[in-house]
């Protein structure tokens, strides 16, 4: 439409295609309630109260509200396609999602970028992208790509690309190294993304004045406060593993709100099942205290105003008719969506009139060499080791020794002691890199569990008993085109394929909950003593964060930043 066809709408020159008659109306832009019909042409409203209308619906006395939009997500944690996605998201009140896409890219660099840019067109869930910062995260491990700042200049113009993600090298900000500096240059016109838990002080103020404008790493009222005085957003996590709602919402009040949002980081199939998505969040600040209108801010018109989306987050003139009509301010229960102004979901079903996304493929990514992975074998040097301690529900390892089970020369597994093997096989470009340390805190009495979701550069990761099982269970993995997987005795107990880039299924997400769910089963069976032992093990390779881990290419010491022999000798 043009500003003229526009106008005459407005002014009722003509009907509109929708009216949604007896609502009551969320106003995020000026925080009020006030009962009225919305006028609907094409995918924008037109205008408040009584239009000619070619299609009335009556909304009997609802509430209707902007569209929720999640302001940090990361869409490979769900595990699923983004069409399966958008079809369990969106009856929940989500209309809008901005992706770090970190994951996929450290696996396919800009064909994943490109692949979910592609699958996502054209959905009835607006999906926009923040660029990876951090490709590969580390150095310390074998990632899939490698990009630069010269490979993001392509997607800077792109409007469905809003900014950089999550910095998460904010050292590398603070000391200029150029290259990070090249990369915030490339995008200073657009959002900054950051990623600085426990930054402080004036290294606090000099990542701030980089142009880094949130942070979702928060967890205590101090960090938060301090962030919010020199002016970043904060975004409140409470996702399926880092949950901070708790701490930050006394955050909350009515002078700071606009620059606090409501995000949920990673969310797996269970949790959308069982909880939902943002609706939940919502509830949950609420049933803490906090004003209705105040937390649909947090998931409307915040996210949109921090990110540029000028024609949406809000129900007014001009805005795309994205719409949630909801039962009450208490559960956030949604009633019907609307995308576009088309009805997507009724009654919690997804019953979308729109595409399902474009046809776009991934090049296959396992490529390991496996005549040089034939064993896990740790030659003896000294009888003491450093093992790496799983703390229980935490991303956080500890680093402990023990004297270790020597058998003919070999450290073998002790069940007794709970020391067991663990593994790390690079996958991406057949190099054969590999490592093998020991771990405490997985229980496994017998058998082998493995993946491909292994942050931060997604090599094959495997825990286990027996080092037959270890190895049947990541050629499993590697078989499937990705997944994961429960060994024992040689035999294949429970799996889950994760064909896309070795993170998402191409299965529906009733199959994907089913499957986790008999993978963590089987688990259990063969003595797991660990709540979410899959999600745990994902975690095991991610080295910047503290005190132990492994990648392809060692055993980390994450605490001092450099790599550490499995022997102790001191």
């Amino acid at each position: 439409m043009d500003i003229k066809e526009k106008i005459g709408l407005a002014v009722g020159d003509q009907p509109v295609d929708l009216l949604l008659t007896n609502g009551k109306v969320i106003n995020v832009f000026s925080g009020q309630i006030h009962a009225t019909s919305i006028a609907i042409h094409e995918d924008i409203i037109i205008g408040f109260g009584e239009y000619e209308a070619k299609r009335r619906v009556d909304l009997e006395g609802a509430f209707v509200s902007p569209g929720f939009i999640d302001g940090h997500i990361h869409l490979e944690s769900s595990m699923l396609c983004i069409p399966e996605l958008a079809r369990n998201i969106v009856p929940f009140g989500t209309t809008c999602v901005v992706t770090d896409l970190h994951e996929i890219a450290n696996v396919h660099g800009l064909d994943g970028i490109r692949y979910i840019l592609d699958t996502s067109a054209g959905l009835p869930l607006r999906v926009f992208v923040m660029f990876p910062s951090c490709v590969p995260a580390t150095p310390f491990e074998t990632s899939g790509a490698t990009l630069g700042s010269k490979d993001m200049i392509e997607f800077s113009g792109n409007l469905r690309v809003l900014g950089l993600a999550e910095l998460m090298n904010f050292p590398g900000v603070i000391f200029m190294d150029p290259e990070i500096l090249s990369k915030i240059d490339v995008f200073k016109d657009k959002v900054i993304d950051g990623h600085a838990p426990g930054l402080s002080g004036k290294s606090l103020t000099a990542y701030r004045i980089a142009g880094i404008g949130s942070d979702h790493e928060c967890c205590s009222l101090e960090e938060a406060t301090e962030k919010l005085n020199v002016g970043m957003r904060i975004m409140i996590r409470e996702g399926s593993a880092a949950k901070n709602l708790d701490a930050l919402i006394p955050l909350v009040n009515h002078h700071n709100s606009r620059n606090v949002m409501l995000v949920a980081d990673d969310l797996h199939p269970d949790d959308i099942l069982e909880k939902g998505h943002l609706n939940y969040l919502l509830k949950r600040v609420r049933d803490k205290g906090l004003d209705p209108v105040t937390a649909i801010q947090m998931v409307t018109i915040n996210p949109a105003t921090y990110f540029g989306l000028k024609s949406i987050g809000a129900i007014l003139p001009g805005y795309k008719a994205d719409l949630v009509v909801l039962e009450d301010l208490d559960n956030f229960t949604a009633k019907a969506v609307y995308c576009s102004g088309k009805k997507v979901s009724d009654q919690g079903q997804f019953i979308s009139e729109l595409g399902q996304g474009r046809v776009s493929k991934l090049p296959y990514s396992f490529n390991v060499a496996w005549d040089k992975v034939i064993d896990f074998k740790i030659f003896a040097k000294t009888d003491l080791i450093n093992v790496i301690q799983v703390i229980p529900g935490q991303i956080l390892t500890k680093r402990i020794i023990e004297k270790a089970h020597i058998l003919d020369g070999f450290v073998e597994t002790d069940v007794n002691r709970d020391l067991l093997k663990i593994a790390v096989i690079e996958r991406h470009h057949g190099s054969g890199s590999h490592a093998v340390g020991i771990i405490k805190g997985f229980g496994l009495k017998k058998g082998a569990i493995a993946s491909s979701v292994a942050h931060d550069s997604h090599n094959i990761v495997v825990v286990g008993a027996r080092d037959a099982d270890m190895l049947v269970a990541a050629r499993t993995v590697s078989d499937m085109g990705g997944g994961l997987a429960v060994v024992s005795n040689g035999e294949l107990y429970a799996s889950l394929p994760l064909r896309i880039a070795g993170l998402m299924s191409d299965l529906p997400i009733s199959e994907v909950k089913t499957r986790l769910s008999l993978l963590e089963q089987a688990a259990r069976n063969l003595g797991c003593a660990l709540d979410a032992p899959f999600a745990t093990l994902s975690f095991m390779a991610l080295t910047p964060i503290p005190e132990i881990k492994i990648t392809d290419q060692g055993l980390f010491d994450s605490s001092n930043f450099k790599f550490i022999s499995l022997f102790e000798t001191s």
